[in-house]
């Protein structure tokens, strides 16, 4: 290659955080020959069929978008066509078959939202957040068949914000892996740089995020419960239900804030009360206090306008 900038990459990546690594990747002047992102899905309440940030990304760069629902024999063949010299991948949301893996002969390079070996695996930002983990970071590997198994090239550290979640702790990852990529990149093509096998040590493997993950528990801590909201916004968000007359009632909790004291004054776990100026709600270690919330078919509002319209919402039992 007398250029690297004459190096053809096939970027695979889906959400916002693979469109800032591939738009880096563009700005660089490399040279993107095209780009895999998953098929269009209907999505919201609406079952609007929506494209991925980074096909969207790709059709304003006119850069060719290929879709495969399954990486079968024919989408393998369609990717060797394209006789890539090198295959970045970040969040594509499909696992690589060997036989692709061997396509590039410089090989398949990964950008992971983690520290790996910790936190090996789908939703790596959710997860650190879950545990309440103060420090996360980007790894650039090498990619095995294993699920995220291979070797390292870069790590970057970054801490976490006691406040972060995953709305905010997602771009400051995608530009930290955007500069990763791309001194790791060079140093890759100029066969500069020597992969680092990941420890046996220290391996942990990410939980799948569902929808239902968002049900709250009140026999939690508050700092759980509060370490939950921070992985889970903004989707799928946290949840409670109010038994309300005879009906129950869903209710999302938009904006919470976490007091790890519990008050002098006991109540039930999961029961609403005043706490100064803003309204409470006792787990078994702590309070977590309501700052926007949602009933179910709802707008979102303050917490002060929903008791105003509920004024029966303080004193409840929280399900």
């Amino acid at each position: 290659m007398s250029k690297l900038s004459d190096t053809r990459i096939v970027f695979m990546g889906t959400p916002h955080f693979a469109e800032t690594i591939v738009q880096s990747l563009v700005d660089a002047k490399y040279n993107v020959v095209a780009v895999y992102t998953q098929p269009d899905r209907p999505s919201g309440r609406d079952q609007e069929v929506m494209q991925s940030p980074v096909k969207i990304f790709a059709d304003v760069h006119h850069i060719p978008v290929e879709q495969p629902s399954r990486l079968d024999a024919s989408a393998q063949e369609t990717l060797r066509a394209l006789k890539p010299d090198i295959i970045i991948v970040a969040a594509y949301g499909k696992i690589l078959p060997e036989s692709i893996l061997d396509i590039p002969p410089l090989g398949c390079i990964n950008v992971h939202a983690s520290l790996l070996p910790r936190w090996r695996g789908a939703s790596p930002i959710q997860n650190a957040l879950l545990a309440g983990d103060t420090e996360t970071g980007i790894t650039i590997m090498k990619m095995d068949a294993g699920m995220d198994t291979g070797p390292i090239l870069k790590q970057t550290k970054l801490p976490i914000d006691p406040s972060d979640t995953t709305a905010t702790l997602l771009p400051k990852l995608a530009t930290a892996g955007s500069e990763l990529l791309l001194s790791t990149l060079r140093e890759w093509l100029e066969k500069t740089l020597e992969p680092t096998p990941q420890s046996t040590e220290g391996v942990t493997l990410c939980q799948l995020i569902e929808r239902e993950d968002g049900k709250i528990f009140w026999s939690h801590e508050a700092e759980t419960i509060y370490n939950r909201y921070r992985a889970l916004s903004p989707w799928p968000g946290i949840f409670s239900f109010w038994r309300k007359d005879a009906s129950l009632l869903r209710i999302k909790f938009h904006s919470i804030a976490l007091q790890k004291q519990s008050p002098e004054t006991h109540h039930e776990l999961g029961q609403v009360f005043e706490i100064g100026d803003t309204i409470g709600v006792a787990t078994a270690r702590g309070t977590i206090l309501l700052n926007e919330v949602q009933l179910e078919g709802k707008s979102c509002v303050s917490i002060r306008d929903f008791v105003r319209g509920y004024p029966d919402f303080v004193g409840a039992i929280l399900e």
